[in-house]
Parts: C-alpha cells; sequence; structure tokens
C-alpha cells in the first residue's frame, strides 16, 4: 500500500532548469511503488560496485544517495534542482547496485521513475543539444539511415584517407566531435542476410535473429559470426527483413509511446514465430547485452495495448545467445586460437539478465585461447546505451579506466557482448594500444568453428606467439 502523502500542488515553473516539486495526482515519484525507497536499508554495500560513486566519492552519485534524493522530491521535502538533478542524471543505469544489494531492492524502478517524470517537463536526454538529440532518436535506432550515415566514412577508410576525417573533426563543435571520435575502423558490411539461413547438419532448431540498429551499423561482423556460428550448431536462422530497434533508446529515456512502437513493430515482424505451426521459433536470439533486457521485458512494455499478448509471447523466446547455446548444447571447436584475451561483463548481460558464466564457458571450449582476470570487471565501461553521448565527461573517465584495467592485463584481445561496450573500450584502447583485438566473442568462436581468421585477429596472434 502506497502510505506517503503529498504536499500542496505546484505549477512547473517556466525555466525548467529550476523545476520544483509537483505534488498531488502530478507529483513526481508516484509512478513508483513508495515501498521501493523503503526497501533501501542504507547499509551502503552498493557503494563499491557503483562506478560514478567511485569515481566521484560523492554520496549523491552512489545508488543509496540517489534514492535518498528522489524519496526527497517525492515526499516534497526538497526541491528537484538543477543540483539534484545533476546527481540524478549522472546515474548509468548499469544495475551493479541491485547485483551488490543484499535487500534486494529494485534501483532500476527508482531511476526510471525520475527518468519518466522528466520527460514530463524536459526534452529526453536534456544535457545534450538539440542536433544531438535528434540523432540519438531519429538517427541512431534505424539500421539503413545509420548504414548510409557511415557510408562516407567507410568509404574514407578503404581508401585510406581517415585523416581526413580526423582533421575535420579537430574543427567541428565538440558536440559533433564527441560522435566522431566513437566511430572505429568498420569491417565492411556483409551486405543482406537471406530471410532464412539453413542449418548446418542435423537441425537442433529454428530461431529467430535479432539484428539491431546501430549494432549492424558499426559492427556487421558480429552479427555474421553470430548467425554463422547458429548455423554451426545445428539452427536453422529466420531473419525477419520488417525487424527494427529493441526500443532500448527510447525507453531508458523515458519515451515509453515511441518504445512500444518499435516492440510492437518487431512483435509483428516476427509473428509467424510466435505460435504453434511449421514456422514456430524455439528462441529469439540477441547477441547485445544492452538490447536483451528490454527485449524478454516487451510483455510488460506493452502492457495494455492490443500487443500485450504478444509481447509476452516475444519476450519468453528471447535468449541472449551465450545463453542458448549453453542450452542447446554447444558444437565444440576444432581450430585452436592461440592468443591471450580478457572479457569484460556488458552491465546489461551480467546485472540486468545475470548471464556471466555462459560467455566464458564458450571461450573456454577454444583451444590455445587464454582467458585472464580483468580488475574491477563488472565496473561499467562508461558506455551505457546514449551515456557517452549525454554524459562525456563521466563516460571518458570511466572508459581511460576500464582501458588502463585492460592494457594491465597483458591481453592481446578483449572481449564484450554489447555494441555500446565494443565501441566505448575500442575508443580508449585506440588511444593507448591499437593493436589490442577488441571483439565479440561470437567472433573468435566462429573463428575457431571456421578456421578463417580477421586481420585484427592475426594481428593479435602474431606478437603473442613471439612472447
Amino acid at each position: 500500500m502506497n502510505t506517503h502523502t503529498h504536499s500542496v500542488s505546484k505549477p512547473i515553473p517556466k525555466d525548467p532548469l529550476a523545476l520544483h516539486v509537483l505534488s498531488g495526482e502530478k507529483g513526481f515519484g508516484t509512478n513508483v511503488e513508495y515501498e521501493t525507497f523503503m526497501d533501501c536499508v542504507h547499509c551502503g554495500l552498493c557503494l563499491g560496485s557503483c562506478p560514478t560513486y567511485v569515481e566521484t566519492g560523492d554520496e549523491n552519485d552512489s545508488p543509496r544517495g540517489r534514492i535518498y534524493l528522489w524519496r526527497a522530491v517525492t515526499d516534497g521535502r526538497t526541491e528537484l534542482t538543477p543540483e539534484v538533478r545533476k546527481h540524478m542524471d549522472l546515474c548509468l543505469e548499469c544495475m551493479a547496485c541491485e547485483t551488490a544489494c543484499p535487500s534486494g531492492v529494485k534501483y532500476g524502478k527508482i531511476i526510471s521513475s525520475y527518468k519518466h517524470d522528466m520527460t514530463r517537463v524536459l526534452p529526453p536526454a536534456p544535457t545534450v543539444n538539440a542536433l544531438q538529440r535528434w540523432m540519438l532518436f531519429n538517427l541512431t535506432p534505424y539500421a539503413k539511415r545509420m548504414k548510409l550515415a557511415l557510408l562516407p566514412v567507410r568509404i574514407l577508410q578503404k581508401l585510406g584517407l581517415m585523416w581526413l576525417l580526423r582533421l575535420a573533426g579537430n574543427l567541428l563543435p565538440k558536440s559533433l566531435r564527441l560522435l566522431n571520435e566513437i566511430v572505429p575502423d568498420m569491417e565492411p558490411h556483409y551486405g543482406e542476410f537471406p530471410e532464412v539461413l539453413p542449418a548446418k547438419g542435423i537441425k537442433r532448431a529454428r530461431v529467430g535473429l535479432i539484428l539491431g540498429c546501430a549494432a549492424d551499423a558499426f559492427l556487421p561482423q558480429a552479427n555474421l559470426a553470430t548467425a554463422r556460428v547458429l548455423q554451426e550448431n545445428g539452427c536453422e536462422v529466420w531473419i525477419p527483413k520488417t525487424q527494427g530497434c529493441c526500443a532500448a533508446l527510447h525507453h531508458h529515456a523515458g519515451l515509453d509511446n515511441e518504445a512500444k512502437k518499435f516492440a510492437a513493430a518487431n512483435c509483428v515482424a516476427f509473428a509467424d514465430g510466435l505460435t504453434d505451426g511449421p514456422n514456430k521459433l524455439d528462441a529469439i536470439v540477441n547477441n547485445a547485452g544492452g538490447c536483451g533486457p528490454v527485449l524478454k521485458e516487451y510483455g510488460h512494455l506493452l502492457h495494455g495495448t492490443p500487443f500485450e499478448k504478444q509481447g509476452e509471447a516475444f519476450g519468453s523466446k528471447v535468449k541472449d545467445i551465450h545463453e542458448f547455446l549453453m542450452e542447446l548444447g554447444p558444437v565444440e571447436p576444432t581450430h585452436e586460437v592461440p592468443l591471450k584475451a580478457t572479457y569484460h561483463d556488458a552491465c546489461g548481460l551480467s546485472h540486468a539478465q545475470k548471464i556471466r558464466n555462459p560467455p566464458r564457458q564458450l571461450m573456454g571450449m577454444i583451444k590455445g585461447l587464454k582467458l585472464v582476470p580483468l580488475l574491477e570487471n563488472e565496473h561499467c565501461c562508461g558506455a551505457a546505451g546514449s551515456y557517452n553521448i549525454t554524459q562525456p565527461e563521466m563516460s571518458k573517465a570511466l572508459g581511460e579506466r576500464k582501458a588502463k584495467n585492460i592494457l594491465a592485463t597483458g591481453a592481446r584481445a578483449i572481449f564484450t557482448a554489447n555494441v555500446g561496450c565494443l565501441l566505448q573500450v575500442d575508443r580508449y584502447l585506440r588511444e593507448n594500444k591499437p593493436s589490442v583485438w577488441v571483439a565479440h566473442p561470437m567472433e573468435v568462436l566462429w573463428a575457431a568453428y571456421s578456421g578463417q581468421f580477421s586481420s585484427r585477429l592475426k594481428a593479435a596472434i602474431k606478437p603473442y606467439e613471439k612472447d
């Protein structure tokens, strides 16, 4: 039962950066059960797991600090000043605190309450400018638009003229310069998948494959390797042409109406595989750790809409690629990959989906591959969806910290299972040691199955062989 009361209503001030407490039926914090605040006993066991608190040492930048701040705003004991918003906005939503919390506090619901309330009075991602906001919500979630936008970069990279882009980057405004710095050295795009890829050998399962949006534009090799690994493991792979963004970007920004449209569209795209019949899917496979948590919650996201039942059916079939392969029983790879590597747990995979061992188990099957531990392994790298755009200073501090820890391992490769992490880690390793191979686990697994080594993998192996 919600036991708290609100103070007298106050109008929204004209200056949105000087927000006061809203109360009554339109008050802040009424979109979360008050008992969720009370679950936190302020023990502080979450502090060491919170990257922003570890970085700043400020209690207000910790999970329990933010819980206290949002509860105080909800109670009407404090105003939602720019200073309060600064601490709330600095949250990565990595959910490491939920993993550490012995009381089971649903911190995600609290920070989501804040994000959704802010969309009523401020633009989404309020810390960015209008151009960045347009690109985040009107370019990034659309794979075809992203591919088209990145085409000039691909051409420059192929012609060896990236220095022109780097030079132009120095002349760009800071906001666009940040976006330019994120772009990796991209591998050739595979083009278009056929709608159905046949299983290799005896058919063991029929699966749908989520390609994503930005992931497919920036890192097509990860999707290609995922599809081939599934085929190698006896899976018929169905790739609907009309699938789209998972909706995570909009959902985490508090834009649930837009998120519901993406989710409903994916339910329609995969509809033939959600019901009994010859096209029924055994699983809908996803290889991006940050997309998985939202894909699995389509039933909740689409609650109260005509697509609720389809959303529940869709979400129940979603499996992370590592999770799915370990449940299926992976085929043993035969090719040796003599490589010293480390692995970073993507937050969406480890904290939100509780998937930690499967990636390590799969890579553990590869002969010659030695995985070494990574210090602060489960600390967020600073990508966190659009965080590297919305909070560039903190993102940079966390990216540099992650790169330092990776370099300390002496590894020649770093594997992680999320597009944002891959781009972030690559960005900060590129400045220090570009020879380190930054890749999705499916890429090295496919190399072990096929014996086909990419140029980046070959470069990582050569110096290792000389040690």
